[in-house]
């Protein structure tokens, strides 16, 4: 299984949390017919997407990547002690996996220069803290963290109505803590690093490009769940804030880096994750790194 990529003069590492079934592809994605599921079953299962009761196979997982002047860790997962209630094998979590796989790919806590989230939800922001004497504090000590200005603003007004947990436990101490950079869509660092707005599953949703003066890679965040997506991108899961915007946003990024050398890398597709994008009849097919 292949954890490390190195693509220009990038190198990635995907930190897995967790890669395991999520929920039926039936009930994640809407628009799924029992016939289109039928006629892709094979080619899913094969890719370690599908297992036998037709449930999705998700990884949960970051990427940190290393350019020639910084580390950046994109979206940080899951996270331990965080009360999840609605998610058993994410509630109260106090396992060292992640923690592991950093120091696996040869990473510290305190080498992070910059953690970019690439939206706000629960399984994206979950290590921004770790809880320290009772309190949230940032996981990643020297790190600048970077949030979308429409994301933010989004959560800051749901979370007035309403508490979002992980917007409290995950987002609110990296800026009580004076840690974060609150950014519009112009936002670089460097020559490498570049945001590009892809709303719809969350209003404030951005993926993020790297590479010197051209998009070496890609990450996508939850623009797509599923490679089944990039076959039908009008699939959009129950989970989207719009559902139909984040059709129009997913067919327009592929568009974008269809038979390109970008190395296209989602937040959950199934182990090895990354790949590059190729037509496929109305569709498109992420051809594994």
């Amino acid at each position: 299984m292949s954890l490390k990529f190195t693509v220009g003069d990038l190198t990635i590492h995907r930190i897995i949390e967790q890669e395991t079934t999520f929920l039926p592809a039936l009930d994640m994605l809407p628009g799924l017919t029992p016939d289109m599921l039928a006629e892709n079953r094979a080619w899913m299962k094969a890719a370690g997407a599908l297992d036998d009761s037709d449930t999705l196979i998700l990884a949960f997982q970051s990427y940190v990547v290393k350019t020639p002047h910084h580390t950046i860790l994109i979206d940080s997962c899951i996270g331990n002690d965080k009360p999840r209630p609605t998610r058993p094998s994410w509630n109260m979590k106090t396992d060292d996996g992640y923690l592991r796989a950093l120091a696996a790919a040869g990473v510290t806590v305190g080498d992070i220069d910059y953690v970019m989230c690439t939206h706000m939800h629960v399984d994206h922001v979950g290590w921004n803290t770790r809880l320290e004497n009772g309190r949230w504090v940032p996981t990643f000590p020297n790190a600048r963290y970077v949030f979308d200005k429409t994301e933010f603003d989004y959560w800051t007004e749901t979370n007035a109505k309403a508490e979002v947990g992980p917007f409290v436990d995950s987002v609110l101490p990296v800026v009580e803590a004076g840690r974060a950079e609150i950014v519009r869509s112009d936002f670089a660092i460097g020559d490498h690093t570049r945001i590009l707005p892809t709303p719809g599953h969350t209003p404030g949703h951005v993926a993020f490009s790297f590479g010197r003066g051209k998009d070496d890679a890609v990450f996508s965040g939850d623009l797509m769940h599923s490679p089944i997506q990039t076959h039908y991108p009008e699939l959009s899961p129950k989970f989207d804030v719009d559902p139909a915007l984040a059709a129009k946003t997913r067919r327009s990024f592929l568009e974008r880096y269809c038979d390109t050398d970008t190395l296209c890398c989602p937040a959950h597709f199934p182990s090895p994750s990354a790949g590059r994008i190729k037509r496929k009849g109305n569709g498109f097919v992420c051809e594994m790194a």
